[in-house]
């Protein structure tokens, strides 16, 4: 059986030519926003995940049924419908520090907004933080 190949890896690609790329003047000056924000926040340096996910750190992963890989810890991508923002899945805390949030919608790993503006940024770095402890706690610093 052949291995898993992970599709999303860090790449040393630069992120900010990949921000300078973004189409709409608008998304990437959200783009540069959510950059100085997530790196803030985070601690981490900026890395290009995959040829479009701007991650802040990394952690190893391993489900029950053997699958593994590594992934950033927070991220966001700015996509050309909507700015995709990654926080870690399975914790409980999210939907309810998600009230507070502002305008977004949001699946299982993602939260999608349309701009800055539409959300509280106070509120995003808390999103932040938990997702990095959670991760941490879960899978180890």
């Amino acid at each position: 059986m052949a291995k898993y190949e992970q599709k999303m890896k860090e790449t040393d690609r630069s992120v900010i030519e990949f921000i300078e790329n973004v189409d709409s003047p608008k998304k990437r000056e959200d783009a540069y926003k959510l950059l100085e924000i997530f790196s803030e926040t985070s601690g981490y340096e900026a890395k290009m995940w995959g040829p479009s996910i701007i991650g802040f750190g990394s952690y190893h992963y391993k489900y029950a049924t053997g699958h593994e890989g590594d992934a950033p810890l927070v991220g966001f991508s700015p996509r050309k419908a909507k700015i995709s923002l990654y926080f870690a899945t399975g914790d409980t805390e999210r939907d309810v520090i998600l009230e507070r949030f502002g305008k977004h919608t949001s699946g299982k790993a993602c939260v999608y907004i349309n701009k800055v503006a539409d959300i509280d940024v106070e509120v995003l770095r808390e999103l932040i933080e938990k997702s990095i402890a959670f991760l941490q706690e879960t899978y180890g610093s």
